[in-house]
């Protein structure tokens, strides 16, 4: 290696965006590898390079020794002093230069390839600390290729990965396509491209919302939650802290310009945009948009709410495939159990007959155990008598008389409190289906008792109850789109929605 390194390693520390120093130590590195590949690895050999001349110096060590005991690494005093150094003294530590013009053609291509491989190594270290502060951002890039699944996006100076997780399932891409997406990760460790992006994440859409809305990335507009089923549809929450500002509004823009735009985006991606409220049995009653909601009960203690919708807004609540009730869960956070009217009613009717077969009580007192959620005499027996006394409008003397009553009622077997309570599997909304009265019975007795729950669950939890076979999952496939196509038209964008 006797020409000059200088231009070299200066034009690759340009081109490559490198710092010179680092490809020194590559070089120096390279060389020290190919040495020993072609002197032997047991020599002390140690590589420096001379800025002034452009080249990589080869030097070997030995140490100054009485008596020489591996001549690779010691050398006589005599011959110190002969070779080396007049005043070399035991203990020294001589070197002196190698030759490179030996090294050969297969240590070059070691060095060669050792020199690559920093150079590779220096190269992502330059892209992480470029990208590192960059995680959440909008970056685009060109379609390159497709691997194993995954699409390699060309950013420039570097490529990324849009592993198929994280990729919109209907989407498709051709090579030379521009392609927007969100920085995910940046994976230092990973053997291909580092920068990690995502299209399906939801706040790839709150980005695309910023990006759009002014006054969400003044902070005027607050985007609350997000909720996706990529490709399909999504909805955001989003709240003002101006009162003279429609949030909504400011999100649809004029003509419906804004949303459009990240409808575009999103190649069609159904949209619903609610307005937030920190009363949160509203707020999931606007969570069910387009859905318009009768009433709502809060169970804390389960998290849930029971959401009560007219018959003809049922299908509408849930949506197909159970997507419209499974995005407002997520934009709330609370479970959502939601019911007919119809089938509320019923319910409400036999419970509070269920109360009323209590001895000794009276219509009042029955009324207010049932607004406090007892369904059952069962649920009654197994209250404490303070529960019952929490309850305003019930005396001490009244609680007594009803628990021991209830309880009385419920261990004498007059009343089969098993079958006459008032459960899910007991009135079920499934009769809205075209099905069989066998097959409903089944699904009921699996747990399915409600439309809700039949059409969130995925085809090997049904084929996993016994009874139910191919066939039988195509009539309640075949049933479920029956009930669904009677839906009222959305108010999502761009204008379709289950």
């Amino acid at each position: 290696m006797g020409f000059d390194l200088n231009a070299v390693l200066n034009q690759i520390g340009r081109d490559k965006g490198i710092d010179v120093d680092v490809l020194v130590e590559a070089v120096e590195s390279a060389m020290l590898s190919a040495a020993r590949k072609h002197y032997g690895h047991n020599l002390n050999l140690e590589t420096q390079f001379d800025p002034e001349s452009g080249t990589i110096e080869v030097l070997q060590f030995k140490v100054v020794v009485d008596k020489v005991e591996d001549p690779d690494t010691q050398v006589s005093v005599e011959e110190a002093r002969k070779d080396y150094d007049p005043d070399a003294m035991v203990g020294d530590e001589l070197g002196r230069k190698m030759s490179t013009e030996l090294l050969g053609r297969i240590a070059a291509q070691t060095a060669k390839q050792v020199i690559i491989q920093k150079v590779r190594d220096a190269e992502r270290s330059v892209i992480y600390e470029e990208y590192k502060d960059n995680k959440g951002d909008l970056i685009n890039g060109i379609v390159q290729r497709y691997d194993r699944g995954n699409l390699i996006v060309n950013l420039g100076r570097t490529e990324a990965v849009l592993p198929r997780r994280e990729q919109i399932s209907r989407e498709r891409y051709r090579q030379g396509d521009r392609l927007r997406g969100m920085i995910l990760e940046i994976d230092r460790s990973a053997r291909g491209p580092q920068i990690i992006l995502t299209r399906s994440h939801p706040d790839f859409l709150r980005k695309l919302f910023e990006l759009e809305v002014p006054e969400i990335n003044e902070g005027v507009i607050e985007i609350k939650s997000v909720a996706r089923e990529p490709g399909e549809r999504a909805k955001i929450a989003v709240h003002s802290s101006d009162s003279s500002i429609d949030p909504v509004g400011a999100c649809v823009g004029i003509k419906g310009s804004r949303v459009q735009a990240v409808v575009q985006e999103l190649r069609g991606e159904r949209i619903d945009i609610i307005t937030w409220t920190s009363d949160e049995p509203s707020f999931v009653a606007r969570a069910l948009s387009p859905a318009e909601v009768s009433r709502v009960v809060v169970d804390e203690d389960e998290h849930s709410m029971e959401v009560i919708v007219a018959d003809d807004q049922l299908s509408l609540a849930i949506g197909r495939r159970g997507q419209n009730v499974k995005l407002a869960s997520k934009l709330s956070g609370w479970r959502i159990d939601v019911r007919s009217i119809s089938v509320a009613e019923e319910e409400a009717k036999r419970a509070r007959a269920l109360l009323e077969a209590i001895p000794g009580i009276n219509f009042t007192d029955a009324e207010l155990l049932y607004q406090e959620g007892y369904r059952s005499v069962r649920e009654v027996a197994d209250a404490g008598l303070e529960e019952l006394l929490d309850i305003d409008g019930i005396s001490e003397d009244s609680a007594k008389t009803i628990l021991e009553n209830a309880q009385s009622l419920a261990d004498s077997g007059d009343l089969d409190t098993e079958e006459a309570e008032i459960t899910p599997e007991v009135l079920s909304d499934l009769d809205r289906l075209m099905l069989g009265q066998e097959l409903k019975d089944l699904l009921i007795s699996s747990g399915f008792a409600t439309i809700q729950s039949l059409v969130s669950a995925d085809q090997d939890a049904l084929l996993a109850v016994e009874g139910i076979d191919e066939p039988l999952l195509e009539e309640i496939r075949e049933a479920t789109n029956n009930f669904f196509r009677s839906t009222p038209a959305s108010r999502s964008f761009p204008g379709s929605a289950s």
